[in-house]
């Protein structure tokens, strides 16, 4: 296995890390984190520069590359930035299933925007009392069918972007007498501008320049020209989605460990204490040692789950773990990190506290550590019992 970039590949992370390291000011950044602001100027410039849509064909809007390019990006926004870099990064949430799984007038309509800075995405799956678990029963969200249009009511919520979104692809309940729940679900497109749709912004512990809102629809009317491929297949596509957008958490999770573990061991080559410079200490030294080592395994397994993915031998168990192990790699790095730096690491403006708060919340997102466990013991059990 080839472990070189092509130059190509070392030209756009490079590229990114030019963008990243000017445009994520520190300042500016901790000002956007506490006034739970959404980095339009990053964004913005980012769309203009060709950051985003990296995987997307050219003729919707994108550069035409593929994921090991998009992850790059993701790596080198999230080392700057954080938050702020999630935030850039995950504006076209959900668009992959309108690209693989939608009509070609779905496509030019409501993928462009995403990429030309004039339209973010959100995707709407998650239920207050179904967030994993899509399979033990029907969505409370359902849709309708009246005359040409779904009528849509339900409640989704944890939506990234949902107050600042154009649309959102909603995971609906289409058929609740389908023999076996999820194979009643469908996707449909939702435009936020329609009647129907109440959105309450919600207060986490991370990721403050990314908003996240309580969606609920009622009554809301959709023409049924926005169902997103076969109806009844929603469940499907939505899976065949995680499976990829996994691969891009665990590379902003690999970004972030890498500027926390930056930032520490910046701090360990300035610090004295005891007439010695902090990292002279072997407890100091160790932790550097033991933080970047994690970060190199956690990045190996996440390429390697990106070779598996471009190929095309894609495998929910590799994904499941490019996004669990890394998640949990960052917030272990982060915390060693504000160890290092002691009350300092506390401090607003040297930034690790934040890299830490925007880990934790990384690790349940898009799956707890737990969830992807159950994925990757499933298929490891299911092996071992074939005959």
């Amino acid at each position: 296995m080839d472990f070189e970039l092509t130059k190509e590949q070392s030209d756009i992370q490079k590229a990114a890390q030019e963008f990243a390291e000017a445009e994520f000011e520190k300042s500016f950044v901790v000002e956007l984190d506490r006034n739970h602001e959404f980095p339009w100027k990053i964004w913005k410039k980012a769309s203009s520069l060709g950051f985003l849509g990296l995987d997307i064909p050219e003729e919707y809007g994108g550069q035409g590359y593929g994921l090991l390019e998009t992850v790059l990006v993701r790596e080198e926004f999230s080392r700057c930035g954080a938050g702020a870099g999630i935030s850039v990064m995950g504006t076209d949430f959900g668009s992959k299933i309108i690209l693989k799984k939608g009509s070609e007038g779905q496509r030019k309509k409501y993928l462009p925007p995403l990429y030309n800075g004039e339209a973010i995405s959100a995707g709407a799956f998650t239920e207050p009392d179904k967030g994993s678990d899509l399979v033990s029963g029907p969505l409370s969200t359902n849709a309708v069918k009246e005359g040409a249009d779904f009528i849509i009511n339900g409640t989704k919520t944890f939506i990234s972007f949902a107050s600042i979104a154009k649309f959102a692809i909603v995971l609906c309940q289409t058929n609740p007498q389908s023999d076996l729940a999820y194979r009643g679900m469908s996707t449909i497109i939702v435009e936020m501008d329609r009647p129907g749709i109440e959105i309450t912004e919600m207060e986490k512990l991370g990721w403050k320049t990314n908003p996240c809102c309580e969606v609920a629809y009622i009554n809301t009317r959709v023409p049924q020209e926005n169902l997103v491929g076969e109806e009844d297949r929603g469940f499907y596509q939505t899976i065949e989605f995680l499976d990829e957008i996994r691969i891009k958490v665990g590379a902003t999770a690999v970004g972030l460990a890498q500027g926390a573990f930056e930032r520490a061991l910046q701090y360990a080559r300035k610090r004295e204490a005891f007439g010695r410079k902090i990292g002279s200490f072997q407890a100091i030294s160790h932790k550097l040692a033991e933080m970047a080592t994690y970060i190199e395994a956690a990045r190996c397994l996440l390429y390697r789950a990106v070779w598996s993915f471009t190929v095309g031998k894609t495998d929910p168990k590799l994904s499941s773990m490019a996004k669990w192990f890394p998640a949990r790699i960052a917030i272990k790095v982060s915390d060693e990190a504000i160890e290092i730096m002691g009350g300092h690491g506390c401090m607003v403006e040297n930034e690790v506290e934040r890299f830490y708060r925007d880990a934790r919340v990384l690790e349940i997102y898009e799956g707890t550590r737990e969830i992807h466990k159950n994925t990757v013991a499933r298929f490891l059990l299911g092996k071992l019992g074939e005959k």
